[in-house]
This record gives C-alpha cells, structure tokens and sequence, in this order.
C-alpha cells in the first residue's frame, strides 16, 4: 500500500462537481478495468449535485489538486430497519490512484464527524459482489451487518433506478 499523499479535506461545494465527478469517474473506470462492477463506468451529474448542495460531499485537496472524496449522510433508507439516529453513512468514498491509501484516512476524517456530531456508528455498504472491498472494510473493522436488496443500479441506487441490487452493510463503533 502506498503513502498517502498529506492533505486538506473541505466541504465540497455545487462548484467541485467536475473535481468530485472527476474522482468518482477515474475510481469507477480502475473498478471497471478489474471486472467489479460496484459502480457504474460514470456518474450522472444529478446523481451526485443534490447531496453536493446539501453540504454532505467532502473533498481531500492535496496542493491545487482533488485527490478523494466521500459522501456522509445522517440517514439512509439502505438502513431503515434500524430505528436510530445514532450514525452516520459513508457513500462514494473515492480516491485517485495517484493518492491511493487515502481511503483509510478519509474514512477516520469521517468517523471522526461521526463521533463530533454526537453519534456513535459510521455505516457503509458496497455491492455484495465485490469481494475485495468487502475484505477491505472487515480489515478495518467494520462489522458485516447483513445484506439487504435495495432499488437501483449502482451509483444511481435509491434515486429512480430500475435494477434492484443486493449490497453488505458494515457498521463501525467510533464512540461509546
């Protein structure tokens, strides 16, 4: 695994689009690439300016460049069989592969908003398919929490897709 790059995580704004689709996109064709099809070959910009405008979408800029990203929602329906408000939803964790090995820090820059905010969890889920990212996320101690089938082709899921698709949710304790 390399180093990953230092660098500075900021909201991202309706104006980062083109660097968060530029992101999604190039992990998205690495993914294609390998056959795993967690993704879609590329993201729809309506697919991703809502949760933008919505202050959910961060950017890790390391000099001038965008180099990862991720979503953090304070509620999922993916998850609506647990009847709390005690976590948050990572989404569209995302690095460049010249800044591989981020993907671990950004998730402790989320868990640690997580915790911040008061909550006790960081939840996240991937296609049940991808086997790699599954190991991955049980490396860094999250907890399979089950799969359930949710309506939507990948990276368009819950927002009118037509596919239903199975996914593995892991859950992560980051406060007591």
């Amino acid at each position: 695994m390399s180093v990953p790059p230092s660098y500075d995580l900021r909201p991202a704004t309706a104006d980062d689009l083109a660097a968060v689709l530029g992101i999604l996109d190039e992990a998205a064709a690495w993914l294609w690439s390998r056959s795993i099809r967690q993704w879609p070959e590329y993201f729809e910009p309506h697919w991703v300016l809502p949760r933008l405008e919505a202050g959910e979408t961060w950017l890790a800029w390391s000099g001038h460049e965008a180099v990862g990203t991720f979503t953090l929602q304070w509620d999922d329906v993916a998850w609506s069989d647990h009847h709390d408000d005690d976590a948050g939803y990572v989404h569209r964790l995302a690095v460049r592969r010249s800044a591989a090995g981020l993907g671990r820090a950004l998730l402790d820059d989320a868990a640690a908003q997580v915790r911040d905010a008061g909550r006790h969890f960081v939840r996240l889920d991937c296609v049940t398919a991808n086997d790699l990212l599954r190991a991955y996320y049980a490396g860094l101690g999250y907890e399979p929490r089950g799969e359930v089938v949710v309506p939507g082709a990948t990276g368009q899921r819950l927002h009118g897709g037509g596919t239903d698709l199975t996914i593995s949710r892991f859950e992560l304790r980051v406060a007591d």
